[in-house]
């Protein structure tokens, strides 16, 4: 049975979602991967289209709330913001809960552009954590 990674934030839009997409890019179908968020708003175009840059399609993804997971078993419940974090809800089994403080993109001001420099600092930044959890993880 693979492992399963629920990656969790406020919106589910931007910072999860990107997530979400890095871990099946990076690790193939080595993991069961969902996200949601605590107060889901739909996904972010300036996301799809910084996850695009990079090979990654995220276009089909939808926001979904953490209430529909709720009663699932998950190895590693991930949060990506720190409200998200607080918010949390207990997972049954022997969840592993890690916390990955990342700025929020969507709150980025500016043109396109500098909203998509944003972007893509923090789409590397998870990148760059989710490398290293594979790394921890060897799976």
């Amino acid at each position: 049975m693979k492992p399963r990674v629920l990656f969790l934030c406020t919106g589910n839009s931007c910072r999860s979602q990107m997530a979400e997409g890095w871990l099946r890019h990076l690790a193939g179908d080595r993991f069961d991967v969902a996200s949601a968020g605590t107060h889901p708003v739909g996904l972010n175009p300036v996301a799809v289209a910084a996850m695009r840059e990079v090979g990654v399609d995220i276009s089909r993804h939808t926001s979904k709330n953490v209430n529909q997971f709720l009663g699932e078993r998950f190895d590693y419940v991930i949060t990506v913001c720190d409200s998200a974090k607080e918010a949390c809800p207990t997972f049954p089994g022997a969840t592993s809960r890690l916390h990955w403080s990342f700025d929020d993109p969507a709150a980025a001001q500016g043109s396109l552009e500098e909203r998509l420099q944003v972007f893509r600092r923090v789409r590397d930044e998870i990148a760059g954590r989710l490398r290293l959890f594979l790394a921890f993880v060897r799976i």
